[in-house]
């Protein structure tokens, strides 16, 4: 019995010791998305703290996007909830009402250096502004900041896988640069489905040229796609290129018109499922940059 004892007392102060020196962690938080690209950078943010749902799927359309009672549930059980704003989300609103969400939302593109367009003869915010990795740093910016707040004890977590996902963003951009800044400029033009890459425009001076405007929810007027043909022929526009998201039969029929060979399938708004050539953010924009860049090349 004093045996046993004299070993029970051996081994206490390294149980405790183990206890004292063991991190304290938050539970794992629950945190939804609106869509599959805004939910992956979330979780390249969040890592293993975070269980992360996007609301609108893989291949989703998020303009034409109708919530289900899954998803108001979803929403309620929600510990943050992260949308990217400018008015991509119209449902949002209905949805909070709908499942009794008490938050509100963290809307990540607050900084961005946003840029208007003309759609349906008013002047809008242009609301695609992940399609530029560099604003993109600011969604990780205000990510970091918001799980932070939710939870203190691994915020240093929270800022070192900022820090990293930022550098990779870095790297994309430049990897883009590198594509498109070899490329004479009258080359590169491109007629897409509907008007989502204005900021991927600005930031490597591509001119998209679309028979849609902002939102695929609006219809092209005859008038509008009649400009749009004699735009693409004036301005000899060589490829057409469709989004995993949305309908490609207009920009096939435009393409039709103008003689522009088809390029392939780009990924806009949404991310491919887990199999497919962009089941990440990294993968989707390096994926559509060689895409792009090869049918410029071709053109040229």
């Amino acid at each position: 019995m004093i045996r046993r004892r004299l070993l029970l007392s051996a081994a206490l102060p390294g149980f405790i010791a183990f206890g004292i020196a063991a991190p304290a962690s938050a539970e794992t938080l629950d945190v939804v998305a609106s869509f599959t690209v805004l939910a992956d950078v979330v979780k390249q943010v969040g890592g293993e703290h975070v269980k992360v749902s996007s609301l609108v799927g893989p291949n989703g359309d998020p303009h034409e996007f109708e919530p289900s009672p899954a998803d108001a549930k979803k929403l309620n059980a929600a510990k943050v909830t992260f949308v990217s704003g400018e008015g991509l989300e119209g449902w949002m609103d209905r949805l909070i009402s709908a499942s009794g969400y008490k938050g509100t939302p963290v809307v990540v593109s607050e900084g961005i250096n946003t840029r208007t367009m003309v759609d349906d003869g008013k002047t809008i915010t242009d609301p695609h502004v992940w399609n530029s990795p560099v604003n993109v740093k600011i969604w990780v910016a205000n990510i970091e900041k918001a799980l932070s707040a939710a939870d203190p004890v691994d915020a240093a977590d929270f800022k070192a896988n900022a820090e990293r996902y930022t550098k990779t963003l870095s790297d994309l951009d430049a990897y883009a640069h590198s594509k498109f800044d070899k490329i004479a400029d009258d080359r590169r033009k491109i007629l897409t489905s509907h008007d989502a890459f204005g900021y991927f425009g600005r930031e490597y001076n591509v001119t998209f040229l679309s028979p849609l405007g902002v939102s695929t929810e609006t219809e092209a007027s005859a008038a509008g796609v009649g400009r749009l043909i004699e735009q693409i022929r004036t301005e000899h526009v060589k490829t057409y290129f469709f989004e995993n998201s949305n309908d490609p039969r207009l920009v096939k029929q435009v393409a039709k018109a103008t003689g522009a060979q088809p390029g392939g399938e780009l990924y806009v708004e949404a991310l491919s499922k887990a199999d497919g050539p962009a089941a990440t953010y990294e993968k989707m924009f390096r994926y559509n940059v060689d895409q792009l860049a090869a049918a410029m090349a071709k053109s040229s």
